[in-house]
């Protein structure tokens, strides 16, 4: 039976969407570096002891068929600044989450994440033909569950001792979503959000 999620490359105005390989291992380490990443206590970012095994755990579940990883590059610096990918993914019920997302410091807060997520999400939803799309988050990781309702998503839930982090504590998970129905005005609010960024 064929893989429902095949390697695609997206493509928009500040950056391409690339399937992530072994051979951006340095590069990845590279991007994580501006603004030691890693030290965020609440995210799950890459330093130089766990970069290929980030790597190779993102690809195996491509081959799984439950996760297409991709790195992030800007196109007018032609470099890796981050990474991202569907995860979490349930083929028969055509629905997948877009985490695993970060940004080089220096990139963010520039328009790059509206414009990953318009990426994704248009082809989660006009391609793949998804009928939901969900974002997770840390609860204390406000930035992120700003930026993620700032897309259009909606707070589905809060999961209480969701899951125990890398050092014993105990996460709590906000989920969130966009659905099929909601999809048109998301898109159009999007590109409204982008257009001005880019007339900035």
């Amino acid at each position: 039976m064929a893989k429902w999620l095949q390697e695609i490359t997206l493509e928009g105005n500040l950056v391409t969407l690339s399937p992530l390989t072994a051979l951006h291992r340095e590069d990845i380490i590279e991007a994580a570096s501006d603004g030691h990443l890693w030290e965020l206590w609440y995210t799950s970012v890459p330093d130089k002891n766990n970069a290929q095994q980030y790597i190779n755990k993102a690809l195996q579940e491509f081959e799984e068929d439950k996760s297409l990883p991709f790195a992030i590059i800007s196109k007018e610096h032609n470099k890796i600044i981050g990474t991202t990918r569907y995860m979490n993914v349930m083929s028969q019920h055509k629905r997948v989450e877009i985490g695993s997302t970060w940004y080089a410091k220096s990139y963010q807060r520039t328009g790059i994440n509206t414009e990953c997520k318009y990426l994704l999400l248009q082809y989660a939803f006009e391609k793949l033909q998804c009928i939901a799309v969900e974002f997770r988050t840390h609860w204390h990781n406000i930035p992120s569950r700003t930026a993620i309702a700032r897309l259009g998503a909606k707070q589905d839930a809060i999961l209480r001792n969701h899951q125990i982090d890398k050092d014993g504590l105990l996460r709590d998970t906000v989920v969130f979503s966009i659905i099929k129905e909601e999809w048109p005005t998301v898109k159009k609010s999007l590109e409204h959000k982008m257009q001005r960024q880019n007339n900035a």
